[in-house]
C-alpha cells in the first residue's frame, strides 16, 4: 500500500537534439538540481524529449501535416473538420496519430517514437550505467484527449521497470467483496501525476514520481500491454467509425470474392441519390491481371497529370503512385462505376 507519493520536477535540461544521450542529460540535471534518484523511483520523460533524441522530428514539407498524419495512421477512427482521431502502428488511438507541432521549430513536426517501450528501457539501463546505481523505472508520456471527457491528460505510451497494468481481480475490496473486473492502469496513473509538474508551457520534460508501490518483477512487456485488443473494444465498430474506415483501406483479404458479395456491394452503391429516380450507371468488375493492370496504368497516368498540374514535386508524385498502385494491385476485384448517358434527359444547354 502506498502511504504517500511525491512528484518532483527535474528542471535544467537543455534543448534536446537528435543523438543526445537522454539518460546522461537526465542524470546531470538531477544532480545539478540537488536531487537524487532512490530505489523505486519512477523517472517520467515526455514523448517530445524522446522523439527529439531519436530523430523523430521531420520537416513539415513537402508532405504537409496531413501527409505526415496519413503516414503515421494505421486506422481512421473518427474525423471532424481538420481533427482526425487515428490509430497508430503502436495501437494508440489519439488526435492526428500523434503528429504534433508544439515545442519544435517552425516548419517541423514531431512524430511519436517508433518503439516507446524500447525507449523507456534504454533510458532505464542508461541511468544505471551512467552512474545512478539504483533500480528505477521509466515511463514515457504523451498528452491524450479522452472519450466522453474534456481536457487532456498525460498517459503512458512506454514504460520499463514497472507494470503498465496491475491485476487486482480475485482480491477483496475494503468491504470484503471479491474484485472481479478491476485492473489498475498503474503506468497511466504515474503519467497523469507527472503532468502536474510537466506542463507543455513549463519546459520541464522530466519528473520523478516517488513513493509508488509496485512489483518490478511483474513489469511485463511495457505500455503496449495497456492497449485494448480489438476483440475487447466495444466501440471499435460504431456506425460513424465504419463509414470513415471504409474510406481508407489499408489491406485486402486473400480469399475469393463471391458473386453474391459483389452484387451486394453494387446494390449498396445504388442507394446513392440519382436524378429523376433513374440509375444512369453501370458497374464493371475487373478480376483478371491484364485488365486490372491496364486500368491502373491509365489511372496512374491521369493522376500524374493532375499532380503535375498542381505543382507537386516528382518525389511526392512517385511516393503517392507507388503506395496507391501497391494497394490496388492487391485487390482481388476492382469495381469500376461508369456513367451511362443512354436515356438521359435532354436539356437546352451544354452544361446540363
Amino acid at each position: 500500500m502506498t502511504s504517500g507519493v511525491e512528484v518532483l520536477a527535474v528542471p535544467g535540461l537543455p534543448e534536446i537534439r537528435e543523438g543526445d544521450d537522454l539518460a546522461a542529460l537526465i542524470g546531470e540535471a538531477v544532480r545539478a538540481g540537488g536531487l537524487e534518484l532512490v530505489a523505486g523511483d519512477v523517472v517520467v520523460v515526455t514523448q517530445k524529449a524522446v522523439s527529439k533524441a531519436e530523430g523523430r522530428v521531420v520537416p513539415e514539407e513537402p508532405l504537409g501535416k496531413g501527409g505526415w498524419v496519413e503516414h503515421e495512421t494505421k486506422r481512421i477512427v473518427a474525423r471532424r473538420g481538420d481533427l482526425l482521431i487515428a490509430e497508430t502502428s503502436h495501437g494508440f488511438v489519439c488526435a492526428n496519430a500523434g503528429v504534433d507541432a508544439s515545442n519544435v521549430a517552425a516548419g517541423f513536426l514531431c512524430l511519436l517514437p517508433e518503439d516507446p517501450d524500447g525507449s523507456a528501457e534504454r533510458i532505464r539501463v542508461g541511468l544505471r550505467s551512467w552512474g545512478e546505481e539504483v533500480s528505477v523505472a521509466v515511463v514515457v508520456t504523451d498528452t491524450f484527449g479522452r472519450a466522453w471527457r474534456r481536457g487532456l491528460v498525460n498517459v503512458a505510451i512506454g514504460c520499463a521497470g514497472l507494470p503498465a497494468l496491475v491485476d487486482l481481480r480475485g482480491q477483496p475490496d475494503a468491504m470484503g467483496r471479491v474484485l472481479e473486473v478491476t485492473v489498475e492502469a498503474l503506468a497511466d496513473e504515474v503519467a497523469a501525476a507527472s503532468g502536474l509538474v510537466m506542463g507543455k508551457a513549463d519546459g520541464v520534460p522530466v519528473a520523478i514520481v516517488r513513493g509508488v508501490s509496485f512489483d518490478a518483477t511483474a513489469a511485463g512487456k511495457g505500455a503496449v500491454e495497456a492497449v485494448r485488443p480489438p476483440e475487447e473494444d466495444l466501440f471499435r465498430e460504431s456506425p460513424l467509425q465504419a463509414i470513415h474506415a471504409r474510406r481508407s483501406i489499408r489491406a485486402f483479404g486473400t480469399g475469393e470474392v463471391s458473386p453474391d458479395a459483389l452484387m451486394e456491394a453494387v446494390r449498396a452503391a445504388c442507394t446513392a441519390p440519382a436524378p429523376h429516380h433513374t440509375r444512369p450507371w453501370l458497374f464493371a468488375a475487373l478480376r483478371s491481371g491484364p485488365a486490372k493492370r491496364r486500368l491502373l496504368e491509365a489511372m496512374a497516368a491521369a493522376w500524374t497529370r493532375d499532380l503535375q498540374g498542381d505543382g507537386t514535386s516528382p518525389e511526392v508524385i512517385e511516393r503517392r503512385l507507388r503506395k496507391s498502385d501497391a494497394l490496388l494491385a492487391e485487390a482481388p476485384v476492382l469495381i469500376v462505376p461508369c456513367v451511362r448517358l443512354r436515356g438521359a434527359h435532354r436539356y437546352g444547354d451544354a452544361e446540363r
